[in-house]
């Protein structure tokens, strides 16, 4: 199959056994595995982190590429220099404390193979606390392109860990930009703009590593402004109407500024995940 690169990113408060235990999940346990990994290293990291990059460096020397940044700079940047530095055409998003499904790989490259017109190709995504087998949630995100635009005009279509793209599709749409917790939609909001073809496979591609409080933290003035802010970008730009953006302002405001953390976290759950 076609060789790809992978584009991820370790930071100070990553946990070395979950980065490791991603790491393996795609040089050990895939059924097709990727030509590289480009992992930037975002900022200085404890001795146990920085020892475990050396560590996979020097068992996977022709694989792993890490790029080690003096300053923090934030996931934007960081998946920028991802992108840029990739040797290959086609590019997988990973985050680094995630598991990859064995077949991930397989799946979507057999997809862009048999459906050339695709700039981007993503999947849903189960969610596990501690274990991996613990599964608590599943985010299912619609498949067709058509259906993807018009979910986009409310909420992200696509589960960022999961997708596999073109390089030269993002790199047209302006590679990915700093925006606040908000990174992968603005990417994607870019892209709609030059029209390109999106899907997403009706299969789980990746378990997400969750916590109790990952929902109930999604609140407070700086993520609401980060996720608003993409809405007024869709407006301006023509992509949704004033009534859609008035109900999106509506809901956020509600649930990010006015709800306490326990209830934000009990939403998120009972309506965004099964």
């Amino acid at each position: 199959m076609e060789k790809f690169s992978v584009c991820t990113s370790v930071y100070k408060n990553d946990n070395p056994s979950y980065v490791s235990v991603a790491l393996d999940s795609m040089l050990v346990h895939q059924s097709v595995k990727p030509s590289e990994i480009i992992m930037v290293q975002d900022g200085p990291v404890p001795e146990e982190l920085s020892n475990l990059l050396r560590e996979y460096e020097g068992k996977y020397p022709n694989i792993i590429h890490v790029i080690r940044l003096e300053k923090n700079g934030g996931l934007g940047n960081a998946l920028k220099l991802d992108v840029e530095n990739a040797k290959y055409d086609i590019c997988a998003r990973m985050d680094s404390d995630d598991i990859c499904l064995p077949d991930r790989f397989e799946k979507q490259l057999a997809y862009l193979e048999a459906h050339p017109e695709c700039d981007i190709v993503g999947g849903q995504i189960t969610e596990f606390i501690d274990s991996p087998n613990n599964i608590v949630g599943k985010r299912e995100v619609p498949c067709v392109n058509e259906e993807i635009y018009k979910y986009m005009r409310s909420r992200c279509a696509l589960n960022h860990p999961t997708v596999m793209f073109k390089k030269e599709s993002v790199l047209k749409a302006g590679n990915y930009q700093d925006w606040f917790w908000n990174e992968d939609y603005y990417m994607w909001v870019r892209m709609m703009e030059q029209r390109c073809v999106f899907a997403n496979l009706p299969d789980v591609l990746v378990n997400m590593r969750s916590g109790l409080d990952q929902y109930g933290r999604r609140g407070g003035k700086k993520y609401f402004n980060s996720e608003i802010g993409i809405k007024r970008l869709m407006l301006e730009k023509g992509m949704i109407t004033r009534k859609e953006y008035i109900i999106n302002y509506v809901e956020r405001f509600i649930i990010q500024l006015l709800l306490p953390n326990s209830v934000r976290g009990w939403v998120f759950r009972t309506f965004a995940r099964k």
